[in-house]
């Protein structure tokens, strides 16, 4: 799982001690709020801060909450924005709007607990749905745990608990968390995500896969880097990479994507260079439903693999999301410059961006992550 969940690990340990803790989540945002939904700060009993809402702008007022809500056990909701004079003052001057949640936590209020923790150690998604609104006052606040086994339990009695079971169950299928609304019932029900982390698998063990690892595991993806040569894939020469293997790329793949272990995150990229392994892998690749698939090589190089491809099947379709050559045009040649141009269409193809300079262009300065 993301190294994300050391917060929610601390929140746990206060938990089984019996003390409260108090953490504050975003529930949504509008404009170029600073973090996303489904962000988290902590502050433990001992007064311990951890975590970020806002990226730093309006903290010192989510803490005050944050106390107050330890003493008293009493849930807050709150808004900040650049339209209000107050959030202004506290210093939210990017421009976008951002609700939060903070909610005491402790056996009594969010007895569920220890029940998604175990299931997050265990590897397996998990989602918990909370009730912000809701037609029946003493259903608000009540936790209920959404699986991807289709099953879900809530200590509280919801009778309408199915009406977004499901929504949230999606919102967990794409390793998101976000905000479910019902108008006609008044209903809001914050839906946070745990999933195991997305993989970034390369192929081709050299310099520019070093680079790319180092860069993805900064990223938060669980990084492989796979290469059919143990002379090279060798886990000194790798030491940001989560594993190192020796394999033929087509077989590693196949064997990853029947376990379960390649999902709709996932992106790959090739540096191998060499026909014998690449096509085979990009064949392969290019039929299974991941975020990214991309390939080093100049134009001339794309040109003979596409050409390749298409004679052994591949359909244009599935032709069309190859990346190559890969990256966003930024100008550098170093192996870590390529690795950040890389990164950066990764970037661009999960949120939809256009990869232009931000002071030329108007609009928010973040994007929502494109649905998978």
């Amino acid at each position: 799982m993301s190294s994300h969940f050391d917060i929610w690990d601390t929140l746990y340990g206060a938990w089984l001690s019996g003390e409260t803790s108090a953490l504050a989540t975003v529930v949504r945002t509008r404009g170029s709020a600073p973090r996303p939904t489904g962000s988290v700060m902590l502050l433990t009993p001992e007064g311990r801060v951890m975590g970020s809402v806002s990226g730093g702008c309006v903290e010192g007022d989510v803490v005050e909450r944050a106390r107050e809500t330890i003493l008293t056990g009493i849930r807050q909701q709150a808004t900040y924005g650049i339209g209000d004079d107050d959030a202004v003052a506290l210093g939210l001057t990017c421009g976008g709007t951002l609700d939060v949640l903070v909610e005491p936590v402790d056996v009594r209020s969010f007895p569920e607990l220890a029940e998604v923790v175990e299931t997050v150690r265990a590897g397996t998604p998990v989602a918990v749905a909370t009730v912000l609104n809701h037609p029946r006052s003493q259903a608000v606040g009540a936790h209920v745990i959404v699986r991807a086994d289709g099953y879900h339990s809530s200590s509280y009695p919801l009778d309408a608990a199915t009406d977004f079971v499901d929504d949230a169950r999606n919102l967990m299928h794409r390793g998101e968390s976000g905000l479910l609304t019902d108008e006609l019932t008044n209903m809001r029900v914050l839906v946070r995500s745990f999933v195991p982390q997305p993989r970034m698998l390369l192929f081709g063990a050299g310099d520019f896969a070093a680079a790319l690892a180092s860069i993805g595991r900064a990223m938060d993806y669980r990084v492989t880097v796979c290469d059919a040569r143990p002379l090279f894939a060798t886990a000194d020469r790798f030491p940001d990479a989560d594993d190192v293997v020796v394999a033929w790329p087509d077989e590693y793949l196949t064997r990853e994507a029947t376990a379960g272990r390649v999902d709709p995150r996932t992106v790959i990229v090739s540096f191998s260079h060499d026909a014998k392994f690449d096509l085979p892998l990009l064949e392969t690749a290019l039929q299974l439903d991941v975020a990214f698939v991309g390939a080093l090589g100049s134009r001339a190089t794309r040109e003979r693999r596409v050409e390749a491809l298409r004679e052994s099947g591949v359909p244009d379709d599935a032709l069309a999301r190859l990346s190559s050559p890969v990256g966003l045009d930024l100008g550098g040649h170093s192996p870590a410059e390529t690795a950040i141009s890389i990164a950066a269409e990764i970037i661009a193809v999960r949120y939809g961006g256009r990869g232009e300079r931000l002071s030329h262009r108007d609009g928010p300065v973040h994007l929502l992550p494109h649905a998978v």
